[in-house]
């Protein structure tokens, strides 16, 4: 029995960590570096809705999306993203996450440690509105895609969000636009 428990449990682990995410070493950026500087006060705080998405599991199912943003110092974030499971009125699914802004000054990179670190992932501002109304959002491996809107924006406004995204390089034929909650 101590065999087994001996052969089982190296396997177990390595099962389990190799389920772990982790952020990508710098050799791997493929994203647009940030280009302008992000008042942390403004971007890090309060409520974004999440109008389109590249596809992930994580996200399989989930409409509207939203991050919840709390600037707990000049460096950190605290980090609710949660979303509707099949409609707007469906259940809630929720995780929350601890932030560090990478890049303080510039504030536009944030890493985000969920599960006790866990899972890890970088996120990186690299459009975002003079008024902070809007944001895209991108990981440096240039493979996950977000945009991001303070209210639920017009088919005009997600419409030129969507050409913006494209200007910058993503092929935007796979975005997702998971339903809106009514405002």
């Amino acid at each position: 029995m101590t065999v087994i428990r001996r052969l089982i449990l190296p396997v177990l682990a390595a099962v389990a960590l190799s389920g772990c995410v982790t952020a990508p070493s710098p050799s791997e950026y493929r994203a647009p570096q940030p280009t302008k500087a992000v008042d942390a006060q403004r971007l890090w705080s309060g409520r974004w809705h999440e109008v389109a998405r590249l596809p992930d599991r994580l996200t399989d199912g989930c409409v509207a999306g939203a991050s919840i943003y709390t600037l707990t110092d000049a460096t950190h974030v605290d980090v609710r993203d949660t979303c509707q499971k099949g409609a707007p009125t469906g259940p809630e699914k929720a995780i929350g996450g601890s932030g560090e802004i990478l890049d303080p000054g510039t504030n536009a990179k944030l890493r985000v440690r969920y599960l006790h670190g866990l899972i890890t992932w970088d996120y990186w501002v690299i459009d975002r509105a003079d008024d902070y109304s809007w944001f895209i959002s991108t990981d440096p491996t240039f493979e996950r895609l977000f945009i991001y809107t303070r209210r639920v924006p017009s088919p005009d406004l997600r419409a030129q969000l969507v050409q913006r995204a494209q200007a910058l390089g993503y092929d935007v034929s796979r975005l997702e636009f998971p339903e809106q909650p009514q405002e």
